[in-house]
């Protein structure tokens, strides 16, 4: 492909092959870009006199479009494109905010219930006309996907991070803790049990994350295979089903919460690593004022109140 070529490319090609290869029709893809179907057709047909390649295999009549391998190549691009013009969009917005306006953060289940209050708290006395719009996932991986392109401005991660133009700061080191029926028979022992010992135990999971990937790496390494009876991504899912006698659960301490005296919490030690929590930005993103206010707040918040964030 000639390099002037690619001054015909547009942002709206890229966008227009994007939707194709999500919806894999013409039509569909015109409906959810808010376009005619003809419009589609025709960017898809400059892009691809722009590269010089057909990108998309049209078979005609009910059948779904699909991608050529050029256009499966170049889409990979076209999603850094887009994501990265999405970020500047923001930047921008920020930008002419100053310290008014929204602060998006990208946030998970025991964060927003145990750091946020306090935080939002102290971070409303400084920035009053700050709105802060929370973006909530249980999954890690999706979290880090918004931050990169721009739908949040900063959020809580779990450390290590995935490679990504992601700048980060640990906050807090979380421990992970076992949690049984306070008459199970792994309750009351002066040394916690094995790993092996809990893999023996009907387990309450969590749906896929990296805090339940964690744990059952660290079994499977201790020469085991768990038990798992339930999966839920809710934390007080997670403890009430143990409360009733249902199983026993591996958890960070931070997602413990008040409990009825129904369920004993057992310190581990060195058991398993630690979970990491940490606050993150794109590092070529313009943090305004009030961003960078806020991750200063959070770090102080969490150097003041270690123990008692993570205290059972």
């Amino acid at each position: 492909m000639e390099p002037d070529r690619l001054l015909g490319v547009e942002l709206r090609h890229l966008l227009a092959l994007q939707a194709v290869a999500e919806h894999s029709s013409f039509a569909r893809a015109a409906k959810a870009l808010g376009y005619t179907q003809s419009a589609i057709s025709q960017q898809i047909a400059a892009l691809e006199r722009a590269v010089g390649e057909k990108l998309v295999v049209r078979p005609g009549g009910p059948r779904p479009v699909s991608l050529t391998e050029a256009g499966e190549l170049l889409l990979k691009h076209a999603d850094a494109i887009v994501a990265r013009m999405k970020a500047a969009q923001a930047d921008l917005a920020a930008f002419t905010q100053g310290e008014a306006g929204p602060l998006r953060v990208g946030t998970y289940q025991s964060v927003s219930a145990r750091l946020l209050p306090a935080l939002v708290r102290r971070f409303k006395e400084q920035f009053p006309h700050v709105n802060i719009q929370l973006s909530e996932s249980a999954l890690e991986d999706e979290l880090e996907a918004r931050l990169e392109g721009g739908d949040v401005d900063l959020s809580f991660v779990m450390l290590p991070i995935n490679e990504a133009p992601i700048e980060v700061v640990q906050l807090l080191v979380d421990p992970y803790v076992l949690i049984v029926p306070t008459d199970s028979p792994l309750a009351g022992r002066a040394k916690p049990p094995s790993l092996r010992e809990i893999a023996r135990q009907p387990l309450i999971g969590y749906v896929q994350c990296r805090s339940m990937a964690a744990i059952e790496t660290a079994i499977r390494r201790a020469g085991a295979e768990l038990n798992i009876v339930f999966r839920s991504e809710d934390n007080g899912t997670v403890q009430g089903l143990v409360g009733a006698g249902i199983g026993v659960a591996l958890v960070p301490q931070l997602t413990l919460q008040t409990t009825d005296g129904s369920l004993e919490v057992i310190q581990l030690g060195d058991l398993l690593p630690p979970r990491l929590i940490g606050i993150a930005w794109h590092r070529d993103r313009y943090r305004t004022p009030a961003a960078r206010a806020f991750v200063d707040l959070a770090q102080t918040l969490c150097a003041d109140n270690a123990h008692e964030l993570v205290a059972a």
